[in-house]
């Protein structure tokens, strides 16, 4: 049986993977992973392709032990992963509270790589894995500091874990797009500084992502930030002192 996985997939970025998967065909089943089930039940219905709604909180370690034991049980043949699974707050230290913190840093950090080592013994060759991470991944953010360093952590894992599962023919790229048009933004302003970020230029829409994003992993490539504005910071990132990009967010993100 061949299957996709994707997390976070009740809403936003997930939800437009899923439907995009749907589109390219190929699958016998979608397994959708979030918490919200009654959303991913509404999404299974508008889809040609089979989806299974799995309700689980990937915070919790017992909810990736319950996807493990059940792909233990069917041995499916996964082709494509995608975490989209993950949030941020907007925020200096002073704002976070210690369960937003953690949270982030275990949904966004130690879940996504907890659940691609279960995943990829289940991947042959031809196996694809998405892992969402983002712009901010590529230099230190105050205002968005947990956010942008666990992307970074999922970056420079996913960039080593592309060269470890290189020789089983299986293909990994980090997605690393600026701002995109979900709920994201609601969530991350629900918190005691909300205004810390205020505008949210060159947003894209999930579908456009999602579409790049796939069809990028396609080319093999390692990194896809998805549109021109994310690339420009990518490369500016590479010259440029990290002291200096963070002066200039400091002053946008105050406009």
């Amino acid at each position: 049986m061949k299957i996709a996985i994707v997390t976070g997939a009740s809403s936003g970025l997930g939800r437009a993977f899923v439907r995009q998967l749907d589109r390219e065909g190929g699958l016998d089943e979608i397994w959708g992973v979030a918490r919200r089930a009654g959303r991913m039940e509404e999404l299974a219905a508008e889809l040609n392709t089979p989806m299974r709604a799995l309700a689980l909180d990937l915070v919790k370690p017992e909810s990736i032990e319950a996807l493990k034991d059940r792909m233990e049980e069917e041995q499916p043949d996964v082709r494509v992963l995608i975490n989209a699974a993950g949030f941020g707050k907007f925020g200096t230290y002073a704002d976070m509270t210690l369960p937003e913190t953690s949270d982030m840093i275990d949904l966004n950090c130690k879940a996504a790589a907890n659940l691609t080592a279960a995943v990829i013994p289940h991947m042959g060759r031809g196996g694809r894995v998405l892992e969402i991470c983002s712009s901010a991944s590529f230099q230190p953010l105050p205002g968005f500091n947990v956010y942008a360093a666990t992307k970074a952590f999922l970056l420079h894992y996913s960039r080593a874990l592309r060269w470890e599962v290189a020789p089983r023919g299986i293909c990994v790229t980090a997605v690393c797009p600026g701002w995109i048009k979900t709920e994201f933004m609601k969530v991350a302003r629900d918190t005691a500084n909300g205004r810390t970020v205020r505008h949210y230029p060159f947003a894209l829409r999930p579908e456009t992502v999602a579409s790049r994003a796939l069809r990028d992993n396609r080319l093999g490539m390692a990194v896809t930030t998805c549109s021109l504005p994310s690339l420009v910071q990518r490369t500016a990132s590479k010259f440029l002192p990290h002291c200096f990009i963070m002066a200039c967010w400091e002053g946008l993100r105050r406009i």
